[in-house]
């Protein structure tokens, strides 16, 4: 199972459940991949400092003689493993504009060892551009984290527009693999509200896990770690398993 998880609107949980989505699957027993499609990084430096990477994802889609294992990294978690990213991913955009091969370039390079994975988690940039494009159509399954706010649905139409057209073109067998409320807080009114607006919009796709807002989730990635070695008994870690058991048990 390929798992693209996108959301052009910042700041709604994408990198930390990109992270610890694939840290969980890895701690159930599962070989997972966790490819950093972000030019900012975020989930590359959570599990590596910038002087240890050689190559980054950038070279690998750019250079057609570099293997994927000279450029894939080992975590400090069994079974996890990371194609790192980093800023020069930005400069892939341009280059990737009126490329025949524009939209499969990751598709076509994935095709070479995604048998090695159980899981693949794919975190992406806040944009619809190409690379965001790329790994939609690599995945097999799209996951969509939206935060319980006031804004929680902005931007959700095109992000649910460019999916069908992906699936229309270039990929037909990618599925919504659900709707994840994220960055959850019980005490405040609006966030049940924009839970309930949620639930009714997209119906049986809303995932019943929910990823409450989390002091420890926002400060694992500073200390490099995920939530499961970091503060493995926090409501955090015991969200992400959860989550990661009801995509499992959904098949």
């Amino acid at each position: 199972m390929i798992i693209t998880i996108a959301n052009q609107k910042g700041g709604v949980g994408k990198t930390t459940t990109s992270i610890n989505l694939a840290a969980a699957f890895a701690f159930l027993g599962y070989k997972t991949l966790l490819i950093d499609m972000d030019p900012q990084a975020n989930s590359t430096v959570t599990f590596m400092e910038k002087s240890e990477q050689k190559y980054s994802l950038y070279d690998f889609l750019e250079n057609v003689d570099l293997t994927f294992e000279s450029v894939v990294q080992n975590t400090n978690i069994i079974n996890l493993a990371l194609l790192p990213s980093s800023i020069a991913l930005a400069k892939l955009e341009s280059k990737l504009v009126g490329e025949i091969d524009g939209h499969f370039r990751l598709k076509d390079k994935l095709d070479t060892f995604k048998y090695k994975y159980d899981f693949i988690i794919i975190d992406t940039p806040p944009t619809l551009g190409l690379i965001t494009i790329n790994s939609f159509v690599a995945a097999t399954h799209l996951l969509i984290p939206i935060q319980s706010s006031y804004f929680a649905l902005e931007g959700t139409d095109d992000l649910l527009e460019t999916f069908e057209k992906v699936r229309a073109r270039s990929n037909p067998s990618l599925s919504l693999l659900g709707v994840l409320i994220t960055l959850y807080d019980k005490r405040v009114v609006i966030a049940k509200d924009s839970e309930s607006h949620i639930r009714k919009l997209f119906a049986d796709k809303v995932f019943k896990t929910i990823i409450s807002k989390s002091v420890r989730l926002e400060e694992s990635p500073a200390f490099k770690e995920s939530i499961f070695t970091f503060a493995p008994n926090s409501r955090g870690a015991v969200e992400y398993q959860a989550l990661a058991k009801e995509i499992l048990k959904n098949g």
